[in-house]
């Protein structure tokens, strides 16, 4: 029996399911492994966004682009112009030896609301060649997948993978306590079984969600602002997962006060539109001069934002 300086019982009790494990076990291993440095960038985004909504209803595009994919597309020219934050690391503490391999594939890891209201992580493969009408028919072809995935199965074939590899890189206290808590007690995985299961593995790989698309990709963006467009904070703490190097967390657009030039050089303050870019990285393998160039590139896009037009 547990102690708890609680009085009374708790309103209910929740039991970790396959996806709040894996959550668990890959936020646990960031903070207890990697030394985070986190710095809050906030750019006007004033031209950006009255383009943006221009874009969407001058009927000069085939599809409605999100603000959201259009962000995802954002941070992809940043990483093209600052390919260090776009790489994994390995790193021996005993030996206190590391190399860090950089990518050319820019493979996003995206967090992604699931039917049930859940978050879990897809990966958003090959951005570095994805146009916006093309990432915005990619990311709907994720969600007709999950609709057909039972996530419990899609997921669990990834901690199975996460397993053979511990048990060849000899990690065998971590592999047992995994494989205990997944078989046993109230924490056991539950997966489907019988004609049930034959029916699911029946469905085309290319129309549900493997394994493939829940690997970690190079780097992980999440656009909290999507969740609530109408918050006004800011990300403070965003985890790694590794191996990778870098975690960048998007607020959402908030009016706020802010310096703007004239066309004859005066300054004066004016309501403009900030949003809040949390960019978190892994200080073993990088300091703030490999974020400079990301932010470079974002600012001139903010600043002269015609250029989504071409994407």
């Amino acid at each position: 029996m547990k102690y708890s300086s609680c009085t009374g019982e708790p309103r209910e009790r929740q039991v970790f399911d396959i996806q709040r494990k894996i959550v668990a076990h890959m936020t646990s291993e960031s903070w207890q492994k990697i030394p985070h440095v986190a710095y809050v960038y906030e750019p006007d985004v004033s031209k950006f966004f009255q383009e943006f909504r221009s874009m969407n209803s001058d009927g000069s595009r085939t599809q409605k682009i999100t603000f959201n994919t259009l962000m995802l597309r954002t941070i992809v020219e940043g990483l093209k112009a600052a390919p260090s934050m776009n790489s994994h690391l390995e790193f021996n503490p005993f030996f206190v030896t590391g190399e860090f391999d950089i990518y050319d594939n820019i493979d996003i890891t995206m967090p992604y609301m699931l039917p049930s209201g859940e978050m879990m992580t897809i990966n958003l493969r090959n951005c570095e060649n994805r146009s916006l009408d093309n990432l915005t028919d990619y990311i709907a072809q994720i969600g007709r997948k999950v609709e057909k995935t039972n996530m419990s199965e899609a997921m669990y074939s990834v901690s199975l993978e996460k397993s053979l590899l511990e048990l060849k890189d000899l990690k065998i206290p971590s592999l047992l306590g995994r494989l205990f808590g997944a078989k046993v007690g109230r924490n056991r995985i539950r997966l489907l079984k019988g004609q049930e299961k034959k029916d699911y593995y029946k469905i085309p790989e290319s129309e549900r969600i493997t394994k493939e698309d829940l690997r970690p990709g190079t780097i992980t963006v999440s656009n909290i602002g999507s969740l609530d467009k109408n918050q006004t904070g800011l990300v403070s703490l965003l985890e790694i997962i590794p191996p990778q190097c870098v975690a960048i967390g998007i607020g959402a657009v908030m009016d706020a006060p802010g310096v703007v030039t004239d066309e004859d050089s005066t300054k004066r303050v004016d309501v403009v539109k900030k949003l809040p870019i949390t960019i978190a990285f892994d200080h073993r393998a990088l300091d703030f001069d490999a974020i400079i160039p990301f932010m470079r590139r974002l600012d001139e896009i903010f600043a002269d934002p015609s250029v989504i037009r071409s994407w």
